[in-house]
């Protein structure tokens, strides 16, 4: 697509959390501070929020990215509808135990013998719970009953809670407040303002070899924060239709009302009542490529739905192939346009003209 057109290594905007893209800004700094910090006292709960898209995940991959493997055995859970039996066989699961067929003793057992183990390596256990506004009280009070696996001097078991601002709600109602005894620092992560916005992407275009093709100048810079509010996952989903966009006009500078336009092309989208109900418009049949765009597409999302049976993925990466494969269709679709709009009126063709 449009990485080899303006030079790239790889897609900058991706929407899957990619620790190689992290960008260091106030809020992320802070909220790093705070897990690292939380590392240091090797027990409790350190409790990180945000808004959707603000970059949670990806701070956890960064911290993943720099754990020392001969010092912690870390799990991390996002799948998080779950009621307190499946949490456990989950918890179970992350840490690469067997589960199936188990019961709760049985699983508490095996996770305290691995905890133990763990401990007489010289090494600790970390559990991090991504998506964390999902759970239940009654989920959240068996994490914490996992906490109570300790020594005569320390405890087995650290735990981050990672979600959106609304498990504060969980976790100041009146049942939590053992929990909170035991919450050892909490930070919430704001979004990042207009300057933080710009540097941030120049960061990403940077990190896959950017040098400048394309060009925004400040009223583009200003357009982007306008319409992502400084999330990051916001920011990123702009981003890479302004450059898709891009590399269809065969363009090399962008200003605010290139962004706007892309802008309300996006909004348009998120408009339509049933974009997979709709079928293709009726100036694209009779060509020679007919292009049915609800039947690709929900055929993407049967392969996708079967590759998470496969293995475990977030929301954020199906999302991501679902876009990946929305811009080849929406390439095909300019493509037959373009050459509707070359041939000359009362000449299209059908393919079946072709044949004898």
């Amino acid at each position: 697509m449009y990485e080899s057109f303006y030079g790239f290594s790889a897609k900058p905007f991706q929407l899957r959390p990619d620790p190689h893209f992290f960008f260091g800004s106030k809020g992320h700094k802070r909220a790093m501070a705070y897990l690292e910090y939380g590392l240091s006292q090797g027990e409790g709960f350190i409790v990180i929020t945000g808004e959707v898209g603000a970059g949670k995940t990806t701070l956890v991959r960064n911290l993943f990215n720099r754990l020392p493997s001969d010092q912690i055995v870390a799990a991390h859970i996002v799948n998080t509808h779950l009621d307190p039996d499946d949490t456990l066989r989950m918890v179970v699961s992350a840490f690469g135990l067997p589960y199936e067929g188990a019961s709760k003793t049985d699983l508490l057992t095996r996770l305290e013998k691995f905890l133990c183990d763990v401990d007489h390596q010289g090494k600790r256990a970390l559990l991090v719970i991504d998506e964390a506004q999902n759970l239940s009280a009654r989920t959240v009070e068996e994490l914490r009953m996992l906490s109570n696996f300790q020594t005569d001097d320390k405890s087995l078991l650290q735990t981050f809670l990672l979600g959106q601002p609304e498990f504060r709600a969980t976790l100041h109602s009146p049942g939590m407040q053992q929990l909170r005894q035991r919450v050892i620092a909490s930070y919430h992560l704001g979004p990042m303002d207009a300057q933080e916005t710009h540097a941030y992407v120049e960061h990403r275009l940077a990190t896959v070899g950017w040098k400048g093709d394309p060009s925004f100048d400040d009223g583009a810079h200003a357009a982007i924060y306008a319409y992502s509010g400084g999330i990051p996952r916001k920011v990123n989903t702009l981003m890479d239709r302004v450059l898709l966009m891009g590399f269809l006009e065969e363009m090399h500078a962008f200003g605010e009302q290139d962004i706007n336009m892309v802008v309300k092309d996006i909004s348009e989208e998120f408009e339509v009542d049933d974009p997979l109900g709709t079928p293709a418009p009726d100036t694209l049949k009779g060509t020679s490529a007919d292009v049915d765009l609800d039947a690709a597409f929900r055929s993407d999302l049967r392969t996708i739905d079967q590759r998470v049976g496969d293995r475990r993925v977030s929301s954020v990466e199906v999302l991501d192939e679902r876009m990946m494969r929305l811009e080849k269709s929406i390439v095909s679709v300019l493509s037959i346009l373009k050459k509707i709009v070359a041939t000359p009126q009362g000449a299209v063709t059908h393919p079946m003209d072709n044949q004898e």
